[in-house]
């Protein structure tokens, strides 16, 4: 759905003019406007009243109202209309400026923008001269996926008035891998008006032009801490609050490997948000040596929440780098850890064992968990106890930063309800994920030989539906996973070569079978949630 987002403080003269028309401009199922009255002190809730009532009681367009008495807030408004924009069920937002005409199916438009590509967001070119000027006013016009909204922090705060904060955000979006569309210009339209509108309430001295050269100079791309767009408000004209809280700046799984922190991954995707699982040893070595570097990752950032290594091993850094985060510690009982740990050193269990020697990382994160890169059970279980130790200690009197899991003594329904209690969110009516439970030692004999290259296009092929959300098909999977797992040792072999030589095998080669097996039974579970939301609890037993 997409939500066209208005804020509103002393220009309902503009909004009687616009909203009509956007909303005859724009009909149908898939498009709603959210309206935010910011405390305007004219009739402005009078006429939304009088004249839209037909559209606020079919839901086409929902006003909510903030009372605090202030002054315009642009940045802060922006992010409270879009936050209201995600809360109404909106996966595309339009920031669309009270003064602004949209244009005859602008909405129809924004879909097929957004349906060419996963990464994109919509601009608006300002163009001030020429036959081809626009009216002051278009700039603010930006469309984004509400993930990418929420990973960039939305809208930056520290702007008060008047200043370029649209430009800023637009910058940030850039360095996080969207690509930036400029807006069709028959979309373009605005009321034409003088700046004493604009500045009436900061004064013209306050338009902070001196921001406009920090924005480009600066490298930002996650701003306000989670901190978007935070207040009370209230839809429709009624008396009931709603509390805009702090988001997850980012959300990090910080238990050690072999402690279900592929399931948590799962699980965190099954609630909607963006997640990655050491995606190949480059990926991981870039955040660890970004992280090493400059104190935050741009690998990282690309995604709203990470498990699994190297980010135990950053947790302090992390919350340095990303205030506002969430932090879940999964923990399993000694015995079960160590068994799967040592399972996964085991190249007669694991398949992927042998590729290690080849990686560039895996070997040297094992060493910086460890000291070492060879399986030791006393070694390593001191380190399991030392890591759950101290990140127990580090979070002491934060119980709403941080939830310890203990994956073997919680049962599927329990597990949900202590992670969605975590976050505030709606217990999944769908099982718990449980991917690669740990199996007793087992030998991995080849029975048959196939074509290594036409079994790596299949693993690309899958991969790469099932990263682009796409549902692969269980016959599918059952019928490749057998023929597969004979000859994945010749794979890994062949991957190993290929590398050694500098030929690069592409991450969905790598991780498309281990995606499909642990990704499409979760994909498959999407379901209808049910509403009761449990309290928080920071230690699940």
């Amino acid at each position: 759905m997409i939500a066209l987002c208005t804020t509103c403080k002393g220009r309902t003269q503009h909004l009687a003019q616009t909203l009509a028309r956007n909303l005859a401009n724009n009909p149908g199922p898939g498009v709603k406007f959210i309206v935010l009255d910011y405390n305007s002190q004219d009739d402005l809730l009078h006429v939304l009243k009088s004249r839209h009532e037909k559209e606020i009681a079919s839901g086409r367009l929902v006003v909510y109202s903030y009372w605090k008495d202030c002054l315009f807030h642009m940045a802060h408004a922006k992010n409270m209309a879009h936050r209201l924009g995600i809360l109404e069920g909106a996966d595309i937002l339009v920031n669309v400026d009270a003064d602004n005409f949209t244009g005859p199916g602008f909405a129809n438009y924004v879909a097929e923008q957004f349906n060419t590509s996963d990464c994109i967001f919509l601009w608006a070119r300002m163009i001030k001269s020429g036959p081809e000027r626009l009216p002051r006013g278009i700039n603010g016009r930006i469309a984004v996926r509400a993930k990418d909204f929420l990973k960039a922090g939305g809208y930056d705060e520290q702007f008060q008035a008047w200043s370029p904060d649209d430009k800023d955000f637009n910058l940030r979006l850039r360095r996080l891998g969207c690509e930036g569309r400029e807006i069709d210009p028959i979309y373009l339209d605005a009321i034409l008006h003088n700046d004493k509108m604009r500045y009436r309430e900061w004064g013209q001295d306050a338009c902070q032009e001196s921001y406009f050269a920090s924005v480009v100079d600066s490298d930002a791309t996650v701003v306000n801490g989670g901190k978007i767009g935070l207040g009370t408000v209230y839809r429709n004209f009624g008396n009931e609050p709603i509390e805009l809280s702090p988001v997850p700046t980012r959300i990090f799984g910080i238990g050690m490997h072999k402690t279900a922190t592929t399931s948590l991954h799962l699980a965190l995707k099954i609630l909607g948000y963006e997640s990655a699982h050491w995606r190949s040893a480059h990926w991981a070595k870039a955040i660890w040596e970004e992280m090493q570097a400059w104190g935050r990752s741009l690998t990282l950032e690309k995604d709203y929440a990470v498990t699994d290594l190297p980010i135990p091993l950053m947790y302090k850094e992390l919350d340095k780098a990303y205030p506002g985060s969430k932090f879940i510690l999964t923990i399993r009982d000694e015995a079960a850890w160590i068994q799967s740990v040592k399972n996964h050193w085991d190249a007669n269990v694991n398949l992927f064992r042998k590729a290690w020697d080849h990686d560039p990382f895996t070997h040297r994160v094992h060493k910086l968990l460890y000291g070492q890169k060879g399986f030791d059970a006393e070694v390593f279980l001191n380190r399991y106890r030392q890591h759950n130790d101290a990140v127990r200690g580090y979070f002491a009197g934060r119980p709403g930063d941080c939830l310890v899991l203990n994956m073997d003594r919680t049962g599927d329904v329990t597990r949900w309800q202590y992670l969605c209690g975590f976050f505030g969110k709606p217990v999944p009516n769908v099982p718990y994920p449980q991917a690669f439970p740990t199996k007793q030692q087992r030998a991995i004999i080849p029975q048959r030989k196939e074509s290594s290259m036409s079994l790596l296009k299949t693993l690309e092929t899958i991969g790469a539906d099932i990263l682009k959300g796409v549902e692969v098909a269980a016959p599918i999977i059952v019928d490749f996973v057998p023929k597969a797992a004979p000859i994945l040792e010749e794979i890994l072999t062949v991957i190993a070569d290929l590398e050694a030589k500098g030929i690069t095998v592409t991450q969905p080669q790598m991780s498309g079978l281990v995606q499909a097996m642990a990704t499409t039974s979760a994909i498959k579970q999407a379901a209808a949630p049910k509403t009761t939301t449990p309290t928080p609890i920071r230690e699940a037993k």
